[in-house]
Formats: C-alpha cells, sequence, structure tokens
C-alpha cells in the first residue's frame, strides 16, 4: 500500500541538554542520588527535552524510509547555528543502519574505527577517537574504557536511537571536551510524537568467519511509546537483546626493532655473507634497518551478548511545567579464545639469512631466516572474558517563567562497571612448547606474511648445520607446559553532573543564553597478574599426548594472498585450558615445585583479587556560559538584504583533579638466561597527586542567506579536549619483563598536572539546498591547536634508595663479558653472557666460578638466577615515558558533500569526501620520541539508493586513506609507528513493506571481504595482517 504522510508542526524552544555532571566513587559508589531518581520514576515523573537547535523548526514526522530520513537530516543541517550534521531514524524503531557507527560514517568528515569487524569509534575531520566527545541526550556518560571518555557505539543498539547529531564546531551552550566534534545521541521521548505506536524486529545475524561459534545467532528488540490525559503524560520504553559470534584470523608481529645501518649487533644483522642487499655500514650508514621482534599466527573466536534497555516517562504538568525521567541500561559481555603459534627471533642466533629491499630511506628485509640452537617452538592457548555494565538516571524540569523566560534543571547520574566475566577473571594465557626449534623464517613478499618453523632434535654430526629442519614433523611428544599468565582487571567509574541553564528573550530578534553547570567524575582501575615464568618448560615429555589435539591453519587466511603457500607452517596444537592446568597443577605437586604467585585458590593457576595496580582519579569541574542570539538583515546596496543570524558565547571552564595510585615497587632486578628479565615487587601505599586549570572559551557563528536556497556560514571559537584518565593517573608502573639485549628496562606514569588541549577554530562553509532533499555543501575548516598531549622521556634510578642494583654491573658479569670477547665473540649480546654464567656458575675453574662472591647468583625455585649486588656498578637506569603537554599543530581540510534525488524515480545518491592536511605527519626518518596526530587520513563515501513505493535498497561504499594509529610497540622500539594501510568496505541494506504492519529486511556488512594491515614504518614491516570476513542480517519488523 502506499506510504500514509501526515504532519504535525510542534514549535522547538531552542534547548539543548548541555551539561554533564559526574558520579563516582573508590570502588564504592554512592547511590543517594541513583536510587533517588528511580523512585522518581516509579512515582510516575517524566522527561525533557533535548531541543535540536536554537530556533522554531517545523518538523516533518512522516512514516517514510530512506528519503524522509535524508530529509529530515537535511533540515536538522540548514536550520543549525554553526556546522551541524545529522542522522535520524527512518520511522520507530528503524535506524538507518545496524550500527550507530556505521551509519556515523556516512558523515562527511567522519570515519569509523572498527572492533571485530564493528563500528566501535569515530574519527572526525582527521582527529581519532580520543578528540570526540560522545554524549547520551547531552550528557556525558561513564566509560569503563580508562583510555577515552567517549561513549562505545557497540554497547548501544541502534533500535532505541530517533536521532545521532555531529556539532564540527564549538559554542558556548554545548559541553565542551571534543576538539574534534561533540556527537549527540538521542532517544525516544513521547510527548515529541504524541499517540501510541510499538515497533518489534527479529534478527538472524550470519557471520562465516565464526569458526567454532554458531555461524546464526539472534536479535530481538522492542519499542513502545504511547500519551495520555490529552497528550501531557507520555511514556517510552524500549529493550534489545543480541549475540553475536565471529572470529579473527591475523598475523602479528610484537614489534619492530629500528637502527641505522652503521648499526652492527644487538638487534641488527651483521654485514656478512649471509646478508643478500643489506645496506652497507659505512657506505649507507644514513639507511634506517629494521627487524622483527618475533612471528605467529593466532585465531580468533569472539562471543558477545549485548542487553538494552530504556526507560522514559513526561509529564507536562501545565502549560508552564514540563518534567522528565530517562533510566538507560547497558550490558556488553564479550568473550575471546584463542590459539597462536610462532617463534621469538634472538638476533644473536648461530646463522641470521636476511634478504633486504631498500625503500628510500628504509631497508626492510623480504625474507628473515634465523637458524639457531635448539629454541622453544610456542603454542599459546587461552581466553579473555569480561562484562561491561552501566545505568543511567536522569531528571530534567523545565519551566517557561514567563513569555520571555523559559529556565531548566537537569540532573544525571550514572555508573559503569567492567570485570571478569566468571572465575577464571579477565585473562588467561597457557602455552605449551616444543624445545626443538632450530630454524624460523617470515617471508614478506607476500600479502600474507609466510611463516616457517623447522624443527630437529640434534644438529648434524659432520658440525655442518642442523638436518633437514622443514622436514621434522610435530610430535604430540615434544610438547611440555611453558609459562602462564593469568590476569584479572575491575574498572568502574561514576558521573554526577547537574546543570541549571535559561533563556531569556530580549525581544522578537535577540535572546541571551545562560547556564551553570558542574560535574564529578570519579573513575578507578585494578590489575592483578598471576606469572609462571616456567618459559623454559615443566613437566616430562608425553604427559600431555592424551590432552592435544592436531589442528591446522591451512585455509585460516583464505581471503588473504599467500594462504595457500605451501612453505607456510600450519600445524598446531589445540587443548581444554582446564586440561592444561590440571596437568600442570600435578606437576607441582608431584615434583614440590613453588608456585612463583598465587592466586586467591592457593595455586598459580587463578586470578588474585589482591590488586597489584590501583589507581583512582577524581575530576571536578564547574562552568558558566552566557550566548547572545541575534537576527537582522544585512543591507548591500544595490542588492538588497539578506537575513543575518549572529551568535556570539563564551564559557568558562574550572578543573580540579586528585589521583591517587597504587603501583609495585620493585624491589630487585634479575634475569634467568634468554632474554628475559625479570622484577620482584613490594605493594607500595597510596600517593596523592594534583592537578587543576581553566580555561576561557569564546566562540561565534554567524550565517547569512543569500539566497532562499543558499546559506553562507562563518563559525570561529575555541575548544578543548581533556587528557585521558589513564594519562592524568599518578604513579609509575613497570612496563614488561622483557628488554632485549642492551635495550634499557622501560616504565611508565601519568601525569594529572596536564593541561587540556586547546584549539582554536575557524569554519568557513558553503550550503545549496536546491531541492526538496537535495543539497550541495562545500566547506573549509582549520583548527590551530596547542598543549597536544605527546610523550616524554627521562632516563633515571628507580625504586629504593638510589635505586636499584644491576646485574650488568656485578664482577661476575664483567669477568664473564671478558671471557667471552676472548673465545671469539667479540660483540656479545646481555643473553650470551648471563647464560654463560648460569650455565657455568657452579663449575670449578670457569671464570664465573672464580668470580662469583656469594649472592649475586642464586637457585629459587628449582632455577639459577643472576641478580645485582648493592655498591657493585651503577643502579639500574630506566627510561620513563610519561605524557606532557610538549606539541603544537595546525589542521586544515576541505569537506564537500552532495545529496542527490532523482525527481520521483525513487534513486537517489548521496557523494562525500573529506581531505586534510596537517604539520602533524609522523617522521619516518626520525627515531627519536615525536608527536602526531592519531588518525589524520582523508576518507569518501558514495551511497546509492532506492526508495519508492514498498521497497528500499541502499549500497554504500567508504574509503578512507592510512593513517596513523599510535606510536609504540609492545616488544619494538618504543618509537616506532602503528599505521594502518587504507581500506574500504562495501555494505548493501534492502527492505520490502510485505503490509502495512510487516517489513522484512537484509543487510551485509564488508560483502567485499575487506583484509586489514597494521604496519611499521614501512609497509613490509607487518604488525597485524588479518581478516574478519562479510556478515549478513536478515529479519521481519512489526508496527502498530
Amino acid at each position: 500500500m502506499d506510504k500514509k504522510v501526515f504532519q504535525e508542526k510542534r514549535k522547538h524552544v531552542g534547548w539543548r541538554s548541555s551539561s554533564l555532571k559526574h558520579q563516582g566513587g573508590n570502588m564504592t559508589f554512592r547511590k543517594t542520588t541513583l536510587s533517588s531518581s528511580i523512585a522518581l520514576i516509579v512515582a510516575g515523573m517524566a522527561t525533557t527535552s533535548l531541543s535540536q537547535e536554537q530556533m522554531e523548526l517545523e518538523e516533518i514526522i512522516v512514516q517514510g524510509g530512506i528519503r524522509e530520513s535524508l530529509r529530515k537530516s537535511m533540515d536538522i543541517k540548514r536550520d543549525s547555528t554553526g556546522v551541524v550534521d545529522a542522522i535520524t531514524a527512518e520511522d520507530i524503531g528503524k535506524f538507518p543502519d545496524t550500527n550507530l557507527a556505521e551509519a556515523l560514517q556516512r558523515v562527511t568528515g567522519v570515519s569509523i574505527n572498527r572492533e571485530r569487524g564493528e563500528g566501535s569509534q569515530i574519527t572526525v575531520r582527521g582527529f581519532g577517537p580520543e578528540y570526540n566527545l560522545v554524549t547520551l541526550n547531552g550528557r556525558q556518560m561513564p566509560t569503563t574504557n580508562l583510555i577515552s571518555r567517549s561513549f562505545d557505539f557497540g554497547n548501544l543498539a541502534a533500535e532505541g536511537i530517533s536521532g545521532v547529531q555531529v556539532y564540527k564546531t564549538g559554542r558556548a551552550d554545548v559541553p565542551t571536551g571534543g576538539i574534534g566534534s561533540l556527537i549527540n545521541i538521542s532517544t525516544t521521548r513521547p510527548l515529541d510524537a504524541p499517540g501510541e505506536a510499538a515497533s518489534f524486529t527479529f534478527k538472524g545475524k550470519n557471520d562465516p568467519s565464526a569458526g567454532r561459534g554458531n555461524d546464526i545467532t539472534p536479535e530481538g528488540s522492542g519499542i513502545y511509546r504511547n500519551t495520555f490525559a490529552d497528550d501531557t503524560i507520555g511514556i517510552a520504553i524500549s529493550a534489545s537483546y543480541s549475540e553475536r559470534d565471529n572470529g579473527v584470523n591475523s598475523y602479528t608481529t610484537s614489534g619492530w626493532f629500528t637502527e641505522l645501518a652503521s648499526t652492527v649487533g644487538g638487534t641488527m644483522p651483521p654485514d656478512n655473507d649471509n646478508q643478500i642487499n643489506r645496506p652497507s655500514p659505512t657506505e649507507n650508514a644514513d639507511i634506517f634497518l629494521s627487524t622483527p621482534r618475533q612471528a605467529s599466527y593466532t585465531i580468533n573466536e569472539y562471543s558477545s551478548q549485548r542487553v538494552n534497555g530504556q526507560l522514559t516517562l513526561q509529564w507536562a504538568a501545565s502549560d508552564t511545567v514540563e518534567a522528565t525521567v530517562d533510566y538507560t541500561y547497558t550490558e556488553f559481555e564479550l568473550a575471546r579464545a584463542y590459539n597462536s603459534f610462532g617463534g621469538w627471533f634472538s638476533h644473536n642466533s648461530n646463522t641470521v639469512q636476511t634478504t633486504w629491499e631498500t625503500f628510500g630511506s628504509h631497508a626492510s628485509p623480504l625474507i628473515y631466516t634465523e637458524i639457531s640452537n635448539p629454541s622453544d617452538n610456542a603454542m599459546a592457548l587461552g581466553f579473555e572474558g569480561n562484562v561491561d555494565e552501566s545505568e543511567s538516571v536522569g531528571l530534567n524540569l523545565a519551566w517557561q517563567a514567563k513569555d520571555n523566560l523559559r529556565l531548566e534543571i537537569d540532573h544525571h547520574n550514572s555508573e559503569a562497571k567492567q570485570g571478569a566475566a566468571g572465575p577464571e577473571g579477565t585473562g588467561v594465557n597457557l602455552n605449551i612448547a616444543s624445545y626443538n626449534r632450530v630454524l624460523t623464517r617470515v617471508d614478506y613478499r607476500s600479502e600474507l606474511p609466510i611463516m616457517t618453523i623447522g624443527m630437529d632434535s640434534g644438529v648434524d654430526p659432520d658440525g655442518d648445520g642442523p638436518l633437514d629442519p622443514v622436514a621434522r614433523p610435530l610430535y604430540k611428544s615434544d610438547m611440555r607446559i611453558s609459562g602462564s599468565v593469568i590476569g584479572n582487571e575491575q574498572m568502574e567509574m561514576g558521573i554526577e553532573q547537574s546543570r541549571f541553564k535559561g533563556k531569556f528573550e530580549v525581544s522578537d530578534v535577540t535572546s541571551i543564553d545562560f547556564g551553570f553547570e558542574s560535574s564529578k567524575v570519579e573513575n578507578q582501575g585494578l590489575t592483578s597478574s598471576i606469572q609462571q615464568d616456567t618459559w623454559g618448560g615443566v613437566g616430562d615429555l608425553g604427559l600431555l599426548d592424551d590432552v592435544l589435539t592436531r589442528a591446522s591453519m591451512s585455509d585460516q587466511f583464505d581471503q588473504i594472498e599467500g594462504n595457500d603457500d605451501p612453505a607456510r607452517t600450519t600445524d598446531f596444537f589445540i587443548a581444554d585450558a582446564a586440561d592444561i592446568k590440571t596437568i600442570a597443577r600435578q606437576i607441582y605437586t608431584d615434583t614440590g615445585k613453588v608456585y612463583q604467585e598465587v592466586g586467591d585458590c592457593g595455586d598459580g593457576y587463578c586470578p588474585s583479587t589482591v590488586w597489584e595496580v590501583d589507581r583512582y582519579t577524581e575530576e571536578e569541574s564547574i562552568s558558566a556560559y552566557v550566548q547572545l542570539n541575534h537576527s537582522t538583515e544585512l543591507l548591500i546596496p544595490e542588492y538588497g538584504t539578506y537575513p543575518l543570524n549572529i551568535q556570539l558565547g563564551i564559557r568558562h571552564e574550572e578543573t580540579d583533579i586528585t589521583s591517587m595510585a597504587l603501583a609495585p615497587d620493585i624491589s630487585e632486578v634479575y634475569t634467568a638466561g634468554g632474554n628475559e628479565v625479570y622484577y620482584k615487587f613490594e605493594t607500595q601505599v597510596k600517593a596523592p597527586y594534583t592537578g587543576s586549570y581553566e580555561k576561557l572559551l569564546p566562540s561565534v557563528d554567524i550565517d547569512l542567506t543569500v539566497r532562499d536556497d543558499v546559506v553562507l556560514r562563518v563559525s570561529a571559537s575555541q575548544t578543548i579536549t581533556r587528557p585521558s584518565y589513564t594519562d592524568i593517573q599518578g604513579g609509575i608502573t613497570a612496563s614488561g619483563t622483557n628488554f632485549p639485549n642492551d635495550n634499557r628496562p622501560r616504565a611508565a606514569g601519568g601525569n594529572p598536572g596536564l593541561e587540556p588541549i586547546l584549539a582554536s577554530n575557524l569554519d568557513i562553509s558553503f550550503e545549496w539546498y536546491y531541492g526538496e532533499d537535495s543539497y550541495f555543501s562545500l566547506g573549509y575548516f582549520v583548527k590551530d591547536t596547542e598543549d597536544f598531549i605527546g610523550t616524554s622521556f627521562r632516563d633515571e634510578a628507580l625504586f629504593g634508595d638510589g635505586g636499584l642494583a644491576d646485574f650488568k654491573g656485578t664482577a661476575i658479569y664483567a669477568a664473564v663479558e671478558a671471557d667471552v670477547i676472548a673465545s671469539g665473540n667479540t660483540d656479545p649480546s646481555v643473553t650470551d653472557i648471563t647464560s654463560q654464567i648460569l650455565s657455568d656458575y657452579n663449575i670449578e675453574g670457569t671464570v664465573a666460578f672464580q668470580n662469583l662472591s656469594g649472592s649475586e647468583v642464586y637457585v629459587e625455585n628449582g632455577e639459577a638466577r643472576l641478580r645485582g649486588i648493592a655498591g657493585q656498578g651503577d643502579p639500574l637506569i630506566w627510561e620513563i615515558r610519561s605524557p606532557a603537554n610538549i606539541d603544537a599543530a595546525v589542521i586544515d581540510g576541505i569537506e564537500i558533500n552532495l545529496q542527490h534525488t532523482f525527481g520521483d524515480t525513487g534513486f537517489g545518491v548521496i557523494a562525500n569526501a573529506t581531505l586534510v592536511s596537517g604539520n602533524v605527519q609522523f617522521d619516518n626518518n626520525n627515531l627519536e620520541a615525536q608527536f602526531a596526530l592519531n588518525g589524520l587520513s582523508d576518507s569518501a563515501n558514495l551511497i546509492a539508493f532506492y526508495d519508492k513505493d514498498k521497497f528500499e535498497m541502499r549500497v554504500a561504499y567508504n574509503w578512507r586513506d592510512n593513517f596513523l594509529a599510535g606510536v609504540g610497540q609492545d616488544q619494538g622500539r618504543f618509537t616506532n609507528p602503528q599505521n594502518v594501510r587504507g581500506f574500504s568496505q562495501i555494505d548493501i541494506s534492502a527492505n520490502y513493506q510485505y503490509s502495512e504492519n510487516i517489513r522484512v529486511f537484509f543487510a551485509g556488512i564488508n560483502i567485499g571481504e575487506s583484509t586489514y594491515r597494521v604496519y611499521s614504518r614501512q609497509a613490509h614491516q607487518v604488525l597485524q595482517m588479518g581478516q574478519t570476513g562479510a556478515r549478513y542480517d536478515f529479519g521481519i519488523t512489526y508496527n502498530f
């Protein structure tokens, strides 16, 4: 049947819920306000108002589809003050995309970051997620991701959303916190659309990447709204439940080491006949060399469940008073099971064979090979699981005190928690290994790096090298239990915020907005780790035979060129984690071996709630603003008068920060040989850290209607992005136990004294609305930023009085180093020396034995260890990394957008592009610490759609260029980048209105099966290469 169209004219008084108020606690959050607000819900109070713009807006409510959604979004853009883009629901319960982030990528200037192949966070105008603030109904929502302040789009179902607005320019009356943008998510409010309506959707999601999970998982949602008592009381309630199973398969390198070609030894290969095309250390000293830290293949299996619920009650108590109470609940449970295998490169093996190719100033290995004495062929299995839960209650009272004065009070209280999904903690990593890996090779010439692992149990008796390593099969009886890590985390955040604001109509053409806001944010992060450093293996050979199952990765990368390469090692073993734990515990019982660390259960294979790191931050902010709105006409002689709107505002922000940290206090650093260095620590008491700042933020917006269908805009403002909660946390924590060769140990800490990033913004735009739902826009923007947060490095002796003793400063270390050099190894690594010490320390006649003083080498838990001795040599010097306001940048760009419909044919097209540039690109030829803007990249969208009668269809193409995701790598050089290769994706959707009440639909996401690639300084230096595959949704919706 034909679509029914009806109109309702409603006058919106220009209100936007802009204040943020925060609540929280030190793991014990106050419930008084939350409980009181829930009581108000029961009592029947109702919600209010987040009006979109400062104007009167004729809202056209149409039972329609794609075209009507685009028309409403276009109207919001046209009638807004400043540069605003919007997406609106096509109908109740019918948002344009299955995911909010996926929908936002259609907006000019917006790109998305994906997790597990699904949109989660966004980049706007080249500014990544950390520079964009996301609010729900104008209020900041809590998050358990302490890096970002923004709400994760993946936690919120699209069905309960009525619209999303993207504010790209700053205004005095909107929340501060995003120099990239402010994204506001609006939920359904019943008094905005009087009458009764409901929608119920049932969906099946097909994800072929789900290996051991379900290929098809369910999703259901429903929304109901109604008004009563002459439309003075309204209720809206929505709920959704979804499950998803999917897989992500990847090749991974944990990091790359980069040095100049003049460096020989250490992590860089020698200049000898085993190197093909290696840049000469003397003739090409200015060329950079990079070598991989390790290589592995991983199969990840994910399973998630999402529950959402929203309740909104509204009561228009009189013609002048309206009350609103709203409650939002989200729960997201995510589990990951994984299997991986690979090998670590030692960089000091007997033979390093490398084929190099130089790309500009960087040489990368096309083939990197190490042939060495037998080492571990490691296989990891494990799982991670956590639950995110948040709830929020808001109360809003709006009063039309006089014909020209409107006042509003808003209070919001919310909290979010994240913790383990079960008794196993948030992460379990178990390792098994055979100790006969003699060859490790990675061929980077294909799209998928080809890893070859060769094994043997002996060496050619003639001394010509190992036996044929590739032909040696993998046996169950080779495997032993290796090291393990049991992690546990718990995060909480509370936000309490209050706002008072008003609007005074001075005249028909002039008004003043004013307001005061206060907020309090408390968050706490707790972590613990139980680790068994038995990387050399425990237990007899053959103990694992009955619990291991042979598996293969031969077909796990079928979307990536190189999957079928016969040189690729594909066989590995899988096992049930419970079986591995049982055997490991029995080994400890039978041998009397002592656990290095124990969890709550009393052994080393369960999590601990004795937290090693406990960080708490409290952030209190107050703000006040005043904003003048004036409408007039601009007289241009000989041309006439033109409508002109001017908005001038000023906002004052003041913030105080208190941070408390309980971090490990390292008491000893030791090595057990190899390239692993370990810490012993005791727990220190909490120490307070404080900081504060205040900012005055002006804004001006001018729009001029030069023709009925042409609008010119100029906006200037100053905006801020606050530092992440991680950055302002206090305390110093050791960053890892692996600093091979002569690299220094690393530590990291926060800085509560950080200033927010300040941006001075200018926007100029041209908008031509040449059709009922067609327009063209062209905009230029520039952002001059200061106080960008970069990374500062300093060298310092940490822990204890004067620092820790360095085992490299002991007399035994110096004596053995000289002995190793005299034997012919002219450039021994730390591993060479410590391994020699620990193997010879109890053998009479050796240099190690003769120089042993008695305390630097000791045996603990059956393992020989080397530690420093106070007074011998210099203290251990740490490289400490901390955030600092050290950078400024200028970013500018152009946004182009065309939305066009072809008359009454039903066909239409959207094409947009954003081209950005700035002086903040990463310099590949600089090995020192530097600042670069994450996420800066060009992007484009092309969308074709059809919407007529009962059928709708849309095909969307999204492209994003290469961009920097971050600086620093887990195991490589700290100053090396993480770059994401440019990618494109094609999505489709279609629905058919079967009857007045029933609609069936289908959607395909990433139907072209795009893959992803993350790399270091050069494209061959792969950090991750993986595939997520396509996924498909199909279902039915019933409306009444």
